[in-house]
């Protein structure tokens, strides 16, 4: 009886009120709401800030084709808890392929850590990376090692145009 009230209440309000009190009435009985979007948001107007300033606007960004296409229970468990299938460092495998089979890895992959460099869910960067793939790997890689090193003065390039970011059988995941 008392599932049938709030399923009517969350009816009505989806209905009779603004975008703003509906998400409100959707987030007080459900997990997991998307949050709301403004329309400045939608328009393109307002910015996201990130830790380093204001974020680019997604163009040719990616979607996980799971969360794209609302599967969430593909990776996490159904109920409220959005626990994960499987550990978080088998659970990437079960779906994409990664020769492992290489001489060299690449530390993260070698630690289950697909999530240090790809968004599981979305990203306004291709392949899900979790930023800019131009200054990407400085992320974790001291820029001024890496300029030290033969080959390496100019870094406006895209590391992976010499490396293999996943694994390779010649060593610093040359390809």
């Amino acid at each position: 009886m008392r599932k049938a009230a709030g399923w009517t209440c969350v009816a009505f309000l989806s209905v009779a009120c603004s975008q703003t009190a509906r998400h409100k009435a959707l987030t007080t009985f459900f997990d997991g709401v998307p949050p709301l979007e403004t329309a400045e948001t939608q328009k393109g107007q307002q910015q996201a800030v990130g830790p380093t300033g204001a974020l680019p606007q997604k163009a040719h960004g990616s979607e996980h084709g799971p969360y794209a296409a609302k599967l969430c229970d593909a990776c996490h468990e159904k109920g409220a808890t959005n626990a994960l299938v499987a550990p978080a460092n088998e659970l990437c495998a079960r779906c994409h392929t990664i020769d492992t089979n290489k001489k060299f890895m690449h530390g993260p992959l070698t630690s289950g850590g697909c999530v240090v460099c790809h968004d599981p869910h979305s990203s306004r960067y291709p392949y899900l990376l979790v930023s800019d793939s131009g200054t990407f790997c400085l992320d974790c890689h001291d820029r001024e090692t890496v300029v030290a090193i033969e080959g390496h003065g100019d870094l406006d390039g895209n590391c992976t145009t010499c490396h293999d970011a996943h694994g390779s059988d010649a060593k610093y995941l040359l390809k």
